[in-house]
């Protein structure tokens, strides 16, 4: 079974899609709420359980103590899934991150040195700067304070199983 499980925050906005063995653990350890099932079902030798397919954590994490994770999803969140060179949004799978002063001009992979890029801004750049490619950043990247959730087909789910589709129409 391959079955993807929809995370949901407490306050039932999509937070992440993750495999339907960590939702079960989640779910023995009391940390979420089983909101749908799919109807396969998980045997072992002394119980049956039906696959969960969407759950809702019950309490929210101390997310905002430790600030935000650099990660390249989280780039592109704070982006807004938008090529920060040509302005187009896209989904995950269709995006990279660029070095605003590449690596091989000293730029660091930090959250003030990267930017959402499409793959064919970021072959037109190259190892240059953007001054130097003839290139106009639409924002200075900076540490963002606060994401907002990424929806879920930005991530890169082309095809929202249709149990998901209540859950991640208001996203």
């Amino acid at each position: 079974m391959t079955a993807q499980t929809l995370l949901l925050t407490p306050w039932m906005v999509p937070h992440q899609v993750i495999s339907w063995q960590t939702a079960v653990t989640l779910s023995f350890l009391g940390k979420v709420e089983v909101l749908e099932t799919y109807d396969d079902e998980i045997r072992s030798p002394t119980m049956t359980i039906r696959a969960p397919a969407v759950v809702r954590l019950k309490r929210h994490g101390n997310s905002h103590k430790r600030g935000i994770k650099f990660s390249r999803t989280n780039v592109f969140v704070r982006d807004d899934f938008r090529c920060q060179y040509c302005g187009v949004q896209k989904d995950a799978g269709d995006l990279t991150y660029d070095h605003v002063l590449p690596r091989v001009q000293g730029g660091r992979t930090v959250w003030e040195n990267i930017v959402a890029s499409c793959q064919s801004c970021n072959a037109k750049k190259r190892g240059r700067t953007p001054e130097q490619a003839g290139m106009k950043l639409l924002k200075k990247p900076e540490k963002p304070r606060w994401l907002p959730a990424a929806p879920v087909v930005r991530l890169g789910a082309r095809r929202i199983p249709e149990i998901w589709v209540h859950y991640c129409a208001a996203s």
